[in-house]
C-alpha cells in the first residue's frame, strides 16, 4: 500500500486516540437507520485496531460512548450497548491471538449488565497481553474524569495518605482513569467536526490534532496511515524553540 510506504517506522506515535464521529450522518446519506450506521462503524474499529497492531502502534484509545451519549434516544442507546456486547463476543479471542490487551476508561458501573460483565471478562482475559493496548472510552467524559480524580485525591489528602504539598502533575495524573497510559501523541477526529468533545482534556495538553471529513464508517487503513504520515511531518516542541528541539 502506497500510504504504508510513506510511514517512517522509527517515528511512529506511541499513542493514537480517535474520536469516531459520523455514524449517524453516514446512515442518513445511505438512507439507513442510525443503528446501521453504528454497525458499519464497528467495521472501522476492526480496521483501526488491525492497522495499529500491524504497523507497531503501542496504544490505541477509541472514544466509543460519552457521558452525553446517555441522553440519546433509548432505542439508540440500547442498540449501542448491544453492538458493544457483540464486539466483545467476537473480538476478544482475536485480541488474545494478536497479543492485544483490552482496557476501558470512564464511569463503567453505569454501563449495566450483561455488557459490563463481558467487558470485565475481556479485560481480565487479556490482561497479560503486551504488544498493544486497546482502550475503550465508555460512559466517559473528560470533565467527569478530572472531577473524579480531584475527589479521590482530596480523600487521600484528608486521610493523611498524601500531603497537599505532594500534589504535582504526575501525582494528579495517577488519579485519572488513564493512570499508567502515556498521553496521546496523535488525536484523530473523523466526520469533519473541529472540537474534542470532552475527550481526554487533561491528557491532550500537547497532543497533535488531525481532523478529516471522512465519516467514521468509511475510515479505513489508508485514512489512518495518511493521518500518521501527516503527524510525522510535524515538529513537536513541547514549549521549546525549534533550535532547542534540534539540539535535544
Amino acid at each position: 500500500m502506497k500510504e504504508e510506504k510513506e510511514i517512517d517506522p522509527d517515528r511512529l506515535p506511541s499513542h493514537v486516540a480517535i474520536i469516531m464521529d459520523g455514524n449517524g450522518r453516514w446512515a442518513q446519506r445511505h438512507a439507513m437507520g442510525r443503528v446501521l450506521g453504528h454497525r458499519k462503524g464497528a467495521e472501522s474499529v476492526r480496521a483501526a485496531v488491525t492497522t495499529c497492531r500491524k504497523i507497531g502502534i503501542r496504544y490505541l484509545t477509541l472514544y466509543a460512548f460519552s457521558m452525553e451519549n446517555w441522553l440519546r434516544p433509548q432505542t439508540e442507546v440500547r442498540a449501542l450497548m448491544k453492538l458493544l456486547e457483540e464486539y466483545l463476543d467476537e473480538e476478544v479471542q482475536e485480541m488474545m491471538d494478536q497479543d492485544i490487551r483490552l482496557t476501558a476508561i470512564g464511569r463503567l458501573d453505569s454501563i449495566g449488565e450483561p455488557v459490563l460483565s463481558k467487558l470485565r471478562e475481556g479485560m481480565d482475559r487479556t490482561r497479560n497481553n503486551k504488544t498493544m493496548v486497546l482502550t475503550l472510552a465508555l460512559s466517559y467524559g473528560g470533565q467527569d474524569e478530572i472531577l473524579d480524580a480531584c475527589r479521590r485525591m482530596m480523600g487521600d489528602v484528608a486521610a493523611g495518605r498524601i500531603g497537599a504539598d505532594e500534589v504535582d502533575r504526575e501525582r494528579f495524573a495517577s488519579y485519572l482513569y488513564t493512570a499508567g497510559l502515556p498521553d496521546p501523541d496523535l488525536l484523530i477526529r473523523t466526520g469533519g467536526e473541529y472540537r474534542i468533545s470532552n475527550f481526554l482534556l487533561w491528557q491532550m495538553a500537547y497532543t497533535e490534532f488531525y481532523f478529516t471529513d471522512t465519516l467514521w464508517p468509511d475510515f479505513r487503513e489508508r485514512h489512518l496511515l495518511k493521518a500518521i504520515a501527516d503527524y510525522q511531518q510535524r515538529e513537536r516542541r513541547f514549549g521549546m524553540t525549534s533550535e532547542q528541539v534540534r539540539r535535544k
